[in-house]
């Protein structure tokens, strides 16, 4: 979590199953290497730990591999789904991200070693307005996917969240696009990306009937203008990062 991470942590209960026949996975390296994630992957190739990584994520195919391998009979597991303890699935928590973004603003707040008006322009570049809207309105002049024009009712979204970017990019023009409120908050959440060229991806977990009623359309391709190359870049992070690809 950046600079976060000596400030606020979250505790996350999580259930073991052992193994009746120890797995170690240095001695079947070569039969899931071809599995493991190019980044942030839980082990080195060679089936050590990968101390890099923190809590990292094992793909279905991986899971599914290391459970045949140890415990064939625990292959059924893979079909229960995990939810919370009201029983409700969810894809992300604001209330987390809310505090996150509540801590990285204190700090910079109280960063005496940022000016005053680059620290005002940082924590109002939060909400998408202030001196980063002005930045994002030089390459953008409308909400690409309602084409709302005007500015009272457009929000300056980042590319990658600011939650996540340092300083310099929490600012970048070119880590953001002009967005309607509902759009803000579709790409924010990771339900809509888009492609280089403006194509609209749609995530598998939307609800395509919410989309269409907020002016997304899911029963054919969308295209919304090709994005500069500064916007190329971030936009890569946010198909990599934001982007929902699957139910988790």
């Amino acid at each position: 979590m950046g600079e976060a991470w000596d400030l606020l942590g979250w505790r996350v209960d999580v259930g073991f199953q052992r193994f009746l026949r120890p797995l170690r996975i240095a001695a079947v390296a070569d039969k899931i290497a071809h599995l493991l994630p190019t980044r942030h992957s839980p082990v080195r190739p060679d089936g050590h730990g990968n101390q890099g990584a923190y809590l990292a994520k094992v793909s279905e195919p991986l899971a599914r591999s290391l459970l045949d391998l140890a415990e064939p009979m625990l292959l059924g597991l893979m079909g229960s789904s995990v939810v919370r303890d009201d029983g409700e699935s969810s894809t992300a928590d604001p209330v987390v991200l809310i505090e996150w973004e509540d801590l990285l603003q204190a700090k910079i707040a109280a960063n005496l070693s940022i000016s005053e008006t680059t620290r005002k322009a940082l924590i109002f570049a939060r909400r998408g307005q202030g001196k980063f809207k002005e930045n994002v309105a030089r390459f953008e002049r409308e909400c690409r996917l309602t084409h709302v024009v005007n500015p009272t009712h457009l929000i300056a979204s980042h590319i990658k969240p600011w939650r996540e970017s340092d300083n310099e990019e929490r600012l970048s023009g070119g880590n953001g696009l002009l967005l309607t409120p509902s759009i803000d908050h579709l790409f924010d959440c990771g339900f809509i990306s888009f492609g280089d060229e403006g194509d609209v991806l749609v995530s598998p977990v939307a609800d395509t009937e919410s989309l269409s009623r907020m002016g997304v359309r899911c029963d054919s391709p969308i295209f919304v203008g090709r994005f500069n190359s500064d916007q190329k870049q971030f936009l890569d992070y946010h198909r990599k990062e934001i982007f929902l690809k699957s139910a988790m």
